[in-house]
């Protein structure tokens, strides 16, 4: 071979060289990131070219799919009760993308993930359709209704947990929007009143696992607990040597309650059933902010929770000074909870000081409804001993038999409850966020713990606004889990 054709041929190696390299580079090394590209419109319309699978609640779906009137991609999500369900379901939307379950579980549910491997082959050999997934949640309906119905026409949110278990059965939060308006091609006014620029009432915020409230008197039962655990107290019906006034250390202020109540040298219990922020703000500062903190992480404070949606970390606050800490100790200054929490803390008390993890996806199954994952209920830690805990249940049960929470009382039932009053705004000028956490207990044990929040209330400020708002609502979903038990 001459010189010249040498030279040509050695090009057009390095040429056929620099091809295979670049064509295995892009299937290889960058083959899942191509994939999963935004702008790669072949596995968009792949992924919508049959039905997806569906969201269970009490062995129903609460979703479907239906074929789309315009646009190359065949199908669109719709769902049952769509408002009622957003804050578990979330949406998924050809255009806008995927939310929550629908997001977390999307391989699951479009049929592409790899423990479906041997479904997508089979249907490929029996010329079936393409099947997605479906994820089986821990919900409770009757549970969820309730909940919806008592928060509509306000702002406000509703978390119930099983404490035996941590499953989630109900995750309510108002108001809400219709994720199946958002589903297809030419929703952009429904999207446009998503945002909160547009809607202030801020509708797609999941109020029960993403808002974080000061809880105002309903974290008393997290200082008692911390009271009782680190030996400041041990007898709930003992004077706690509270003076009225008590004046917040390294302060010249005074530590109010709310109006005239028998707050001074109050027993444990007294002070839960009238809610006295002397005594509790007293505990609290005696303890010592690590303490306090110690016992409110081990209810799960400071740490973000996912169930599998992610729930936004509830706060107690770092560096605090003992008037602070009195002021945390009741709810206030910069302690926050989300409604999960709170839940979380009631379903701790009333599993005798055990508190699971929570979760709301009980499995997860192939389209014939076999078992792919199923979810275990784990121990997350203890914050409190049985003895404690049935300590605190005796001071919440106060409450309900004769105190702030009477109107979440069920007949032939023990029902335990806080109430609580959380101030905000500049100079506490807002309207408070009106409070209530319970549990209910049968012969058969606790079988749901609630927390409520309601955000826009006009009550008279005071613990009564929680018992009066929030109470009647977490009975009504505490009765409809009893109910189905029965």
């Amino acid at each position: 071979m001459n010189k010249p054709l040498r030279r040509v041929a050695i090009f057009c190696g390095i040429l056929v060289l620099a091809l295979l390299v670049r064509a295995n580079w892009v299937q290889f090394v960058q083959g899942d990131k191509l994939k999963s590209h935004k702008d790669n419109r072949r596995v968009l319309v792949e992924r919508y070219a049959h039905p997806r699978g569906n969201i269970i609640v009490d062995g129903e779906a609460i979703t479907g799919s239906v074929e789309a009137k315009n646009g190359d991609l065949k199908y669109k999500r719709t769902y049952k009760d769509g408002p009622m369900w957003a804050p578990v379901t979330g949406f998924a939307s050809q255009v806008y993308g995927a939310t929550q379950l629908e997001s977390l579980n999307d391989g699951i549910l479009t049929g592409t993930d790899d423990r479906l491997f041997f479904d997508r082959t089979l249907s490929l050999f029996s010329n079936e359709e393409k099947k997605g997934g479906n994820v089986v949640t821990t919900l409770n309906g009757d549970a969820q209704r309730a909940a919806y119905e008592g928060l509509k026409g306000k702002k406000g949110a509703v978390a119930a947990l099983d404490p035996k278990t941590g499953k989630i059965l109900a995750l309510a939060s108002t108001p809400s929007y219709d994720p199946s308006k958002i589903a297809g091609m030419g929703d952009a006014d429904a999207w446009k009143q998503l945002d909160k620029k547009v809607n202030p009432d801020d509708v797609s915020l999941n109020r029960a696992l993403r808002q974080t409230y000061p809880p105002g008197s309903t974290f008393k039962v997290v200082t008692a607990a911390a009271a009782l655990e680190h030996g400041l107290i041990s007898d709930i019906d003992a004077p706690t040597k509270t003076p009225l006034p008590w004046v917040m250390p390294g302060t010249r202020t005074e530590l109010k309650n709310e109006g005239t109540i028998p707050c001074e040298n109050a027993t444990p219990r007294v002070a839960l059933r009238w809610s006295c922020n002397t005594v509790f703000g007293k505990l609290g500062s005696d303890l010592g902010a690590d303490k306090m903190k110690e016992t409110a992480e081990k209810f799960g404070f400071n740490s973000e929770q996912f169930t599998p949606v992610r729930s936004n970390a509830s706060v107690w606050p770092k560096k605090l000074n003992p008037s602070q800490t009195a002021l945390s100790s009741i709810g206030q200054f910069d302690t926050s909870a989300t409604p999960l929490q709170m839940a979380m803390v009631t379903a701790a008390i009333a599993n005798d000081g055990k508190l699971m993890t929570p979760y709301m996806v009980d499995k997860l199954t192939d389209p014939n409804l076999d078992v792919v994952k199923q979810t275990d209920p784990t121990e997350m830690s203890q914050p409190l001993s049985p003895d404690n805990a049935q300590k605190v249940q005796q001071m919440m049960e106060t409450v309900v038999k004769e105190g702030t929470g009477t109107r979440a009382q069920i007949n032939g039932v023990t029902v335990g409850g806080k109430t609580g009053t959380a101030q905000h705004g500049v100079n506490n000028e807002g309207n408070p966020y009106a409070w209530f956490i319970s549990y209910a207990k049968t012969d058969k044990g606790s079988p749901v713990a609630v927390a409520v929040v309601v955000e826009d209330s006009e009550a008279a400020r005071g613990d009564i606004s929680g018992g009066g708002l929030a109470a009647p609502i977490a009975k009504n979903v505490m009765k409809a889990v009893l109910d189905r038990a029965k």
